[in-house]
């Protein structure tokens, strides 16, 4: 089997495709390192197995390029960061939409028959009670919501008209090394810079569900196996939730910091900026229906990710 791995350089994408290398899959990456790092690929730079390729998906001409000679397309290409939704959403319309319909086209026109998307739980909103079923409403609040939103609806036009298997997986907070976004980085990042004082976005209360990035990549593997209908939807998240605070107290401790002051800044309802959720949490009946168990529950994954990301370069 050969694979197209859209934002492969990416974090998730690039743990994706060592597991891939590991069963005996090829690799063709394809990534515009806007958010991408080489530096996630560089132990495949002599790999026969894996093909990289620079190049930018909001390009149709790329998009028919890289879509040639695959099997399934490991859709990750998006642009990660939620909050810039307030400020230039036009990015999101961008990378995620505009790239979507692109691939899409380009999968159409070179008779590619599986996709595998990213989505995200942003799109599930507010929900009114947690954790949410697949089934719930999508009633996305930011900009990066509404966009994975209309990305999983051309998908499944295009399942339905075009014949292509896809398999949309609703992630929660993918958390392990090669991170570089969300609220760990965040964290110690603020920390790194004053071991005294951390600012948290919010009240502290917001409550999430946080999956270690090799439970994700195994239950994202694992769903593309099993699954049997043309258009399904999982979400991908752990059994259980922390609030912010919570992580906060485990980065502090895994940098050996003490008496650290936290500075709170709540907007409206406790929420960290304008797109943000109070509480998001899925539930993944769904998903250990193919029996996936994940292995680290979320204060776990935190903890093993933020060791694993402050001793990173």
């Amino acid at each position: 089997m050969k694979a197209l791995v859209t934002g492969g350089a990416g974090f998730i994408g690039s743990h994706l495709v060592d597991r891939l290398i590991v069963e005996g899959w090829k690799a063709r990456v394809v990534d515009n390192l806007s958010s991408g790092r080489m530096e996630n690929l560089v132990h495949h730079k002599n790999n026969p197995n894996v093909e990289i390729v620079i190049g930018d998906l909001k390009n149709p001409e790329t998009c028919l390029k890289v879509t040639k000679n695959v099997d399934v397309v490991f859709h990750y290409a998006a642009n990660p960061e939620v909050r810039v939704s307030t400020t230039t959403p036009e990015i999101h319309f961008n990378e995620n939409i505009v790239v979507t319909f692109n691939l899409l086209e380009a999968m159409r026109k070179n008779d590619v028959r599986g996709l595998v998307f990213a989505s995200s739980s942003s799109i599930y909103g507010e929900p009114e009670k947690i954790p949410v079923k697949e089934d719930a409403p999508i009633r996305p609040v930011s900009v990066y919501g509404a966009s994975k939103a209309a990305c999983e609806n051309l998908i499944h036009a295009y399942s339905k008209l075009y014949g292509i298997k896809a398999v949309v997986l609703r992630y929660a907070n993918v958390i392990g090394p090669r991170l570089r976004h969300g609220v760990i980085w965040d964290f110690i990042v603020k920390l790194r810079r004053n071991p005294n004082e951390l600012e948290i976005l919010g009240d502290g209360k917001q409550v999430r569900s946080y999956i270690y990035v090799d439970d994700a990549v195994e239950a994202t593997l694992l769903t593309w196996k099993k699954n049997t209908s043309s258009f399904s939807v999982y979400n991908i998240a752990s059994e259980d939730w922390i609030m912010v605070k919570e992580v906060a107290d485990i980065v502090v401790k895994t940098l050996r910091l003490k008496n650290v002051k936290y500075v709170y800044k709540p907007l409206l309802y406790g929420v960290g900026w304008l797109g943000d959720v109070k509480k998001i949490a899925l539930d993944i009946t769904k998903l250990k229906e193919l029996e996936f168990k994940p292995r680290m529950n979320s204060s776990t994954a935190v903890r093993y990710a933020a060791e694993q990301v402050a001793n990173e370069p």
